[in-house]
């Protein structure tokens, strides 16, 4: 489970801007165990630096992160081996074949030769990469290329995922594999947390959804609770008026 509270992050105003831009604004939300748990928000919402607070990689000026109760600011390393992040930045190394990049990312986290093996041999398998296991991965389609990050960074089979927009770029039937990849995670009773502007994607996979607009959560719940919190009858609909509401807020 990935409890956040009352996070707030501001980076320097550009130019000759003096204010500091505020891209999340006490945000907090819990993802449990066994649920997919989505972040929607437009572009620019704040949902990656929400993500990069939650796995380490930035320090929230205010508020904190627990992930299954470790205290992420005080633990941080016991936080990250619970953790399998893919970032926005996924960038795999190209002098490696997929097999070696999976290999390498368990040998960081300290497992031995034969779990790496075992491991990479099931996630190959779920994700169906044994085409292109042993493959240079120089050259490789953006889904090889997502799918290989997915593979390492799940390799230390953690309980906790969190995953940035994981979709972005890939074709039709990539996109379907991922969304049985993530719905399998679930089935696993592992916690999952994936940001997207797709609202195709929140509907198919989410139990629950956590809207951000402005570096803010304007609103929460299961797709049926948006929906009757705005009086829409579809779930894009709701986003809309639920982003609109903040939009006239900050004009």
């Amino acid at each position: 489970m990935i409890e956040a509270e009352h996070l707030r992050k501001t980076f320097p105003g550009r130019g000759r801007e003096k204010a500091r831009v505020v891209a999340v604004d006490d945000v907090g939300f819990t993802a449990r165990d066994g649920e997919i748990t989505g972040l929607l928000g437009p572009n620019g919402a704040g949902k990656t630096t929400t993500l990069r607070m939650l796995y380490t990689l930035m320090q929230p000026e205010s508020g904190r992160v627990l992930v299954d109760g470790i205290d992420v600011a005080t633990q941080p390393e016991a936080a990250r081996r619970a953790l399998g992040v893919l970032p926005d930045a996924r960038g795999v190394y190209k002098r490696l074949t997929a097999r070696e990049n999976i290999r390498y990312f368990g040998e960081l986290h300290g497992l031995d030769p034969k779990r790496i093996e075992e491991r990479t041999r099931r996630l190959a398998a779920a994700l169906q990469m044994e085409d292109f296991l042993d493959r240079q991965t120089e050259g490789f389609s953006q889904g090889q290329r997502t799918k290989t990050a997915i593979a390492r960074a799940l390799v230390h089979d953690p309980k906790n995922v969190i995953l940035d927009e994981p979709t972005n770029g890939l074709d039709v039937m990539t996109t379907r594999g991922l969304r049985e990849f993530l719905k399998q995670l679930r089935a696993e009773g592992r916690c999952v947390i994936f940001s997207s502007h797709i609202m195709q994607e929140v509907a198919a996979l989410c139990d629950r959804i956590v809207v951000i607009a402005h570096g803010r959560v304007v609103a929460q719940g299961t797709a049926d609770e948006l929906r009757a919190q705005t009086g829409e009858a579809n779930l894009e609909d709701a986003f809309v008026r639920l982003i609109g509401s903040e939009e006239g807020l900050h004009a």
